[in-house]
């Protein structure tokens, strides 16, 4: 394997994975602007983080199999450069409904890499060192989240939310831009013909493997968890008795730093000591620090965000690489899609469900909620844990008796053949 164009890929799928969190999330941080331009609720104001998640969770399987067809990075730039264009347009929409519909679409596209850029780097990296690779990319994501929201927020404190939400779209379009001219041509993927039976083949075997239920709910309640805390994270630091001022309610979202260094850490840990213990420990780190958020102390809180962010984020990045590892070469693209598809699911159901829990029961009644997704996440792991061991003793247990079998067919065979000779 090249190592220059192994670190040109995983450098462009970083900028890549930037822009699009930077985009897919850029009006969280107004979202009480939003709420106060159109006189909106939060739990109706979310709809904007909402859409474009159901419409990625919605596009991620048909993109993917689209790539199948037409090529990976082909679709993967394809997506970026629509979702880049609409995020250009957003700011100058002043009807709700209308941006709610972009929102959508825009989702759609951004599916378009989501979905794909998995199976990219695990064929045209050759699986080596996967778990750093993926772990590489996923502080890519957080990466963009935090800058994007970060950006955000603070531009849009001062020029409302048409202007917070331009100058995520501006730093989207310089990694866009990069990512178009870094990202190399396949040179392992075999193009396969517009078919529905590979694709319904390699679904079947993506949805039939039962280890692989445990990283799609992670996936699902992980991400739901996540996107609820950050939608309402807003409203919980302006309301009394903290009465953060926007602009530095903003500066929370530096707690996406954790996740940047978190994901990469957890993908070497998982590759040295087994996915199931990282993972679980992620996800008791990620109810560890959402338990600190119950305080009404902004210090407290920030930490508990931190250790929160770096939890969900090392869970992510672990339970995303082992759909790679696990899935058959067939059902690989089906299986990463369908991750997607839980992910992204997960955030858009979630934010909506958990947004309406904080608004009638407040912060601690979405805590409670939240916890209870989280562990049956981890029991989900813990179990296909259990799955993965039995059939690997399985495994080691047929292959001697099958050599053993092959090795009496041989003698047997060749005594027949020394008796038929003499």
């Amino acid at each position: 394997m090249d190592e220059a164009r192994t670190n040109k890929i995983r450098i462009s799928l970083l900028l890549g994975a930037l822009a699009m969190f930077a985009l897919l999330y850029a009006p969280q941080p107004v979202l009480p602007q939003f709420a106060d331009a159109f006189a909106l609720a939060p739990g109706t104001v979310a709809l904007l983080i909402s859409a474009a998640t159901l419409g990625l969770a919605v596009a991620a399987i048909p993109l993917g199999a689209l790539a199948e067809v037409v090529g990976r990075r082909r679709v993967m730039i394809g997506a970026l450069l629509v979702a880049e264009v609409l995020g250009l347009l957003l700011p100058w929409i002043p009807i709700f409904p209308v941006l709610v519909a972009i929102r959508l679409v825009q989702g759609i596209a951004i599916a378009g890499l989501a979905a794909v850029a998995t199976a990219y780097l695990a064929e045209e990296t050759g699986g080596k060192n996967l778990g750093a690779t993926m772990g590489l990319y996923v502080a890519g994501t957080t990466i963009g989240g935090m800058t994007g929201r970060l950006l955000g927020g603070v531009v849009g404190d001062f020029a409302g939310w048409q202007g917070g939400v331009l100058a995520v779209a501006l730093l989207a379009a310089v990694c866009t831009t990069l990512f178009v001219v870094l990202l190399p041509a396949e040179r392992n993927h075999v193009r396969k013909p517009l078919s529905l039976g590979p694709l319904l083949g390699g679904l079947r075997s993506a949805l039939r493997d039962p280890v692989l239920y445990a990283p799609y709910l992670v996936a699902a309640l992980g991400m739901g968890s996540f996107v609820t805390v950050y939608n309402v994270l807003g409203f919980r630091l302006a309301a009394p008795p903290l009465l953060v001022p926007p602009a530095l309610a903003a500066l929370a979202f530096l707690a996406y730093a954790a996740g940047t260094v978190t994901s990469t850490l957890a993908g070497r840990a998982a590759d040295r000591f087994g996915r199931t213990q990282v993972l679980l420990t992620g996800l008791a780190v990620t109810a560890l620090g959402l338990l600190l958020m119950l305080a009404d102390s902004l210090g407290v809180i920030v930490i508990g965000l931190v250790v929160f962010t770096g939890g969900f984020f090392a869970a992510h990045s672990v339970a995303s690489g082992w759909v790679g590892v696990q899935a058959s070469p067939q059902a690989r693209g089906q299986a990463s899609a369908l991750y997607q598809l839980a992910y992204y699911g997960g955030s858009s159901v979630g934010g909506v469900v958990g947004g309406a829990a904080y608004g009638s029961w407040g912060w601690s009644g979405m805590t409670a909620l939240i916890c209870c997704w989280l562990a049956v996440a981890a029991v989900a792991v813990g179990i296909a844990g259990i799955r993965w061991r039995r059939s690997r003793t399985a495994g080691a247990r047929r292959a001697p008796a099958g050599a053993a079998a092959a090795s009496a067919g041989s003698a047997a065979g060749s005594g027949r053949s020394r008796s038929r000779s003499s």
